[in-house]
C-alpha cells in the first residue's frame, strides 16, 4: 500500500500545488485534506441546516432513523440525537471528501477553490441522491413528496458547494489557507 501510495505521489511541476504539499506523500497529504473536510463538514452541514430548517420547517430526518435502530418509539421525541447524527453524517461526509479532494488531481490545472465548487456540488448531489433513495426509501419507508424532495436536494447542493469552497480555499494549492481574501482595495 505504501509503495503504491508512493507512485502516486504528484510531481513538483504540477499546478496547483504548494511547496508544502509537495515535500510530503500523496497521501500524508490525503490526511492532512480529511482533517481539513473535518472542519469543512461540521461548516457545511452548518449551513446546509440553516437553509433547511427555516424552509422544510423540520429536523433532519437522522431522528427517524434513531427512533427505528435504536430506541423504537417517535422521532420527535429524539430532536438532539438527530441533529448529533445530521453533524455527525456531515462531519463524516467532509472527511471523505477532503480526502479524495487531494487524491485526484487530474484536473489540477483548475483552480482548487474552483474545483471544490464543481466537485463538492458533485459530492452533495451524490449524498443527495443516496439519502433520498437508500436512507430514507429503503431504510426508513419514508417517501418524500416533489416539493420536499427538491428541497432535500437543494439542501444538500447547498452543503456540497459549502464542503467544497472549504476544502478548496483551504487545502493544496493556495499558498496560506489562513490568509483572508482580499479585494482590489483591500477588505
Amino acid at each position: 500500500m505504501l509503495t503504491r501510495l508512493r507512485r502516486l505521489r504528484p510531481s513538483a511541476d504540477t499546478e496547483g500545488h504548494t511547496e508544502e504539499s509537495d515535500n510530503y506523500s500523496r497521501g500524508a497529504h490525503a490526511v492532512s485534506a480529511a482533517i481539513r473536510g473535518i472542519q469543512a463538514g461540521f461548516v457545511a452541514t452548518l449551513i446546509m441546516t440553516a437553509f433547511r430548517l427555516p424552509i422544510l420547517r423540520s429536523l433532519p430526518p437522522s431522528a427517524n432513523f434513531w427512533a427505528k435502530y435504536v430506541t423504537g418509539g417517535d422521532p420527535e421525541d429524539h430532536p438532539l440525537v438527530g441533529l448529533i447524527l445530521h453533524f455527525a453524517y456531515g462531519i463524516q461526509g467532509g472527511m471523505i471528501f477532503g480526502a479524495l479532494f487531494a487524491l485526484f488531481d487530474a484536473d489540477r490545472s483548475i483552480e482548487p477553490e474552483q474545483r471544490g465548487l464543481v466537485w463538492g456540488s458533485v459530492f452533495g448531489m451524490a449524498l443527495s441522491a443516496f439519502g433520498s433513495q437508500v436512507m430514507l426509501k429503503e431504510l426508513l419507508d419514508i417517501r418524500l413528496d416533489a416539493d420536499e424532495l427538491a428541497l432535500f436536494h437543494a439542501a444538500h447542493l447547498v452543503y456540497g458547494l459549502s464542503l467544497g469552497a472549504w476544502v478548496g480555499s483551504r487545502t493544496e494549492g493556495v499558498q496560506d489557507p489562513e490568509e483572508e481574501y482580499e479585494y482590489d482595495d483591500g477588505n
